[in-house]
């Protein structure tokens, strides 16, 4: 919610309002030139009047300070962007909380996980559960120490963020037994903010019932 922009840079220079410099970039990164009283820090240097590149960059990018905030400049897809993020961003002065579902022990459900034989994109493989007596599956990918699901619903657009909500699960058991705790739905940054770039569910991750649990929509966006 601290993000104020998401700049997409080209190779006309260009200056922004919410970062010092004039940035270019391309494939190899990003260049910015800062003149006599503009200054960012990276992890390894302070850089001041001059001209810096910053570069290779991949998907989490670098991150520079300045006068109390940050941005991430970083790769999208060939490009790169520059996402400032102020602590006094209006975003965070208007936000007004995330309301939930009340937490309800039926919607914790057991599952199969479904490996692929070749895993594409990152996906590892597939949740198979049943609901009211319908067999349903999501495409999972790899998370941290379990499975990350990318879903939308029957609330979504409606009482949930429309593009998509995430859950994580433990990981497998070795017979492939998971559980899947949809009290644990939550909305990624995109729900918060207009400058975050999210992926969307696969198509087949649409369920066709109303999950209503976890996360709903941000109380600035309802």
């Amino acid at each position: 919610m601290a993000i104020t922009a998401i700049h997409w840079l080209t190779d006309e220079p260009e200056r922004f309002d919410d970062v010092p410099g004039e940035w270019t970039g391309d494939a190899g990164g990003a260049t910015v030139t800062l003149v006599d009283d503009e200054s960012l820090a990276t992890e390894e240097a302070m850089l001041t009047k001059g001209i810096h590149h910053l570069g290779p960059l991949d998907g989490a990018g670098l991150t520079v300070t300045f006068d109390g905030a940050v941005a991430q400049v970083a790769d999208r897809g060939g490009r790169v962007i520059v996402r400032p993020r102020h602590p006094d961003s209006p975003n965070l002065r208007t936000y007004a909380g995330t309301p939930c579902y009340p937490a309800d022990p039926s919607w914790v459900v057991a599952a199969r996980f479904v490996p692929y034989a070749e895993p594409t994109a990152d996906a590892v493989g597939e949740v198979v559960f049943d609901h009211d007596g319908t067999e349903h599956r999501l495409v999972a990918w790899d998370g941290d120490d379990g499975l990350w699901i990318l879903f939308r619903d029957a609330t979504s657009g409606v009482t949930t963020y429309p593009a998509n909500r995430q859950l994580v699960t433990a990981a497998p058991s070795p017979d492939g037994e998971v559980w899947i705790d949809f009290n644990r739905a939550h909305n990624m940054p995109c729900a918060y903010t207009d400058f975050a770039t999210c992926p969307l569910p696969p198509a087949g991750n649409t369920l066709p019932f109303a999950v209503e649990a976890g996360e709903r929509i941000p109380a600035r966006l309802g």
